[in-house]
């Protein structure tokens, strides 16, 4: 199974930004994090990240075919990109969204996403372990 990860904006600052509610864990902990686990169970994954909207979905587009699903914490973007909505909807693998953060307990617009239609599960609140939850739902759904 081939995992495809793509993170948005300000992730590449996990551990600075706002420790209190992501963290004190980097991005490269997050990275290894997900490569570690991959190799343990026999899962190809391959992690991006972008601060740009249009590199996110070049990511997307231009790697897609070579993998059997999508994690995506869009982020910010999470609010308003009808663009990566677009994008994902577009490809023909299924998609997670993820975040680090309890997103309905935060800020009203936190709580909105315009990207979660377009995914097959949404998964919250756990910190690094949401990715987890949403590459397990995915192995799960390659194998029913």
């Amino acid at each position: 199974m081939n995992i495809l990860v793509v993170n948005g904006p300000n992730l590449n600052f996990l551990g600075i930004r706002e420790p209190e509610i992501y963290g004190k864990q980097s991005y490269y902990d997050l990275v290894n994090f997900l490569l570690a686990y991959g190799e343990l169970h026999r899962i190809d994954i391959e992690v991006y990240q972008s601060n740009h909207e249009g590199e996110i979905i070049d990511i997307i587009q231009n790697n897609y075919l070579r993998f059997d699903g999508l994690v995506i914490n869009p982020a910010a973007f999470t609010h308003y990109s009808y663009a990566i909505y677009d994008c994902i909807k577009s490809i023909n693998i299924p998609a997670v969204e993820v975040h680090l953060s309890d997103i309905t307990q935060r800020e009203d617009f936190r709580k909105i996403s315009v990207i979660e239609p377009a995914c097959v599960a949404k998964f919250y609140g756990k910190g690094f372990n949401s990715y987890i939850e949403a590459i397990n739902h995915l192995q799960k759904r390659m194998n029913t």
